[in-house]
């Protein structure tokens, strides 16, 4: 038997596994979940996708046996779940499900370190767990510990949820629609916020969505399923929406799968256009020739290693043939409203690009100037990505 969660981490690489599982709620009812068999890797977050009643949440619950299996067994870090104390594998499994789920009668403080009290951690050690956690998911310590969740806003309650999942430092985190619950704006920034959290601590997570669009920005991997809890296609993000497995994920992945794509296709600098470079002090007429030689319609303007904007060739033209003799770059140079860098995915730099008044973006490597965002860079990388290096 298990005594501690920390118990369940032997270093096995699959740390969840299911193996022919199958879920009926009645003898003649058609079963929730089929034959599922799949695993999940240590330090993986896989999202569970499909439509209502696809037995998302029931595959979910049978991990840490808030619903049985009819047949088939769950293995998490090598042991059959079903002979291991439930109290105690509850215990070392973390779960955060929509709209937090907290204590309303306990404080911020307490309901993070229910847990670990739980465990009979010392109150010292459970304190700075908690003032820790709290910090992570960006809550200070001292101005939301001593709150309760009704003076918390739906984000915040959501943030105390994940906290309260981690915080005995569980191998296993299961997630249930935890961000479903709140307002476009929020989401996205909790998305982005547990993103960084799962970058940092590499938990096991299984985490059961109804949005495709959350599912292929967090997770390494999604798995589909249709209607019976059949699992259709289990892949990364990109595969998923490049090479659909069949009519059914074809379908769920929608026929704008091509834009969804740019949210989980990375900016890279090999991908960027090299438009000819100036300098404000550079003559107009001399920009204008070099930009003839180099059959651009664009030059990106850069001073001491920092982009100031950019020229098109018909300004500069204009500039050398009507206006004053020593007239300069600087004269006729558009300024750029946004960069975008190659830490951001395809789909921010692109809406980055549309939102401004200029035919190309500037991309920034470790602060440097990189190259230029535009269409035809999209669409090189989209192909890149189909088609392989």
């Amino acid at each position: 038997m298990i005594t501690d969660p920390q118990e369940l981490d032997t270093g096995v690489d699959e740390v969840i596994r299911f193996e022919g599982v199958v879920k009926r709620y009645g003898r003649r009812q058609a079963p929730a979940v089929t034959d599922l068999t799949f695993s999940v890797r240590r330090g993986e977050l896989v999202a569970l996708v499909g439509p209502s009643g696809c037995g998302k949440s029931t595959i979910l619950r049978m991990v840490n046996r808030l619903v049985e299996p009819t047949a088939g067994r769950v293995v998490v870090d090598g042991r059959d779940t079903g002979h291991v104390d439930v109290v105690t594998l509850r215990r070392g499994i973390g779960y955060v499900i929509q709209a937090a789920g907290l204590m309303p009668h306990r404080t911020v403080r307490h309901n993070v370190g229910t847990v670990p009290r739980l465990l009979g951690w010392d109150r010292d050690v459970t304190a700075r767990r908690v003032d820790e956690l709290l910090d992570l998911v960006g809550l200070d310590p001292a101005t939301y510990g001593d709150r309760y969740p009704a003076q918390l806003s739906g984000g915040q309650q959501q943030r105390v949820g994940v906290a309260r999942a981690l915080a005995a430092d569980p191998p296993v985190l299961l997630m249930d629609e935890p961000f479903g619950a709140v307002d476009p704006v929020v989401r996205d920034r909790l998305q982005t916020e547990f993103r960084r959290i799962q970058t940092d601590l590499r938990k096991t997570v299984l985490f059961v969505t109804h949005d495709l669009d959350e599912a292929v920005r967090i997770a390494d991997r999604v798995a589909v399923f249709s209607s019976g809890g059949v699992l259709e296609q289990l892949a990364d993000p990109q595969t998923l929406l490049s090479a659909p497995a069949n009519d059914t994920v074809v379908a769920f992945t929608g026929s704008d799968r091509g834009l969804r794509r740019l949210a989980v296709t990375p900016l890279r600098a090999e991908d960027l256009d090299k438009p000819l470079v100036v300098a404000p002090e550079d003559g107009a007429a001399y920009a204008a020739t070099a930009l003839d030689v180099d059959r651009g319609q664009f030059a990106v303007v850069v001073s001491r290693g920092e982009v100031v904007g950019w020229v098109p060739r018909g300004a500069l033209r204009e500039a050398a043939r009507s206006g004053p003799r020593d007239a300069r770059v600087r004269d006729v140079l558009r300024p750029f409203r946004a960069t975008a860098t190659t830490r951001q995915d395809l789909r921010a730099a692109f809406s980055a690009l549309l939102a401004q008044d200029a035919p190309l973006l500037p991309v920034l490597d470790d602060g440097g100037y990189a190259g230029a965002l535009t269409p035809d860079v999209v669409l090189r990388a989209l192909r890149r990505e189909t088609t392989g290096p």
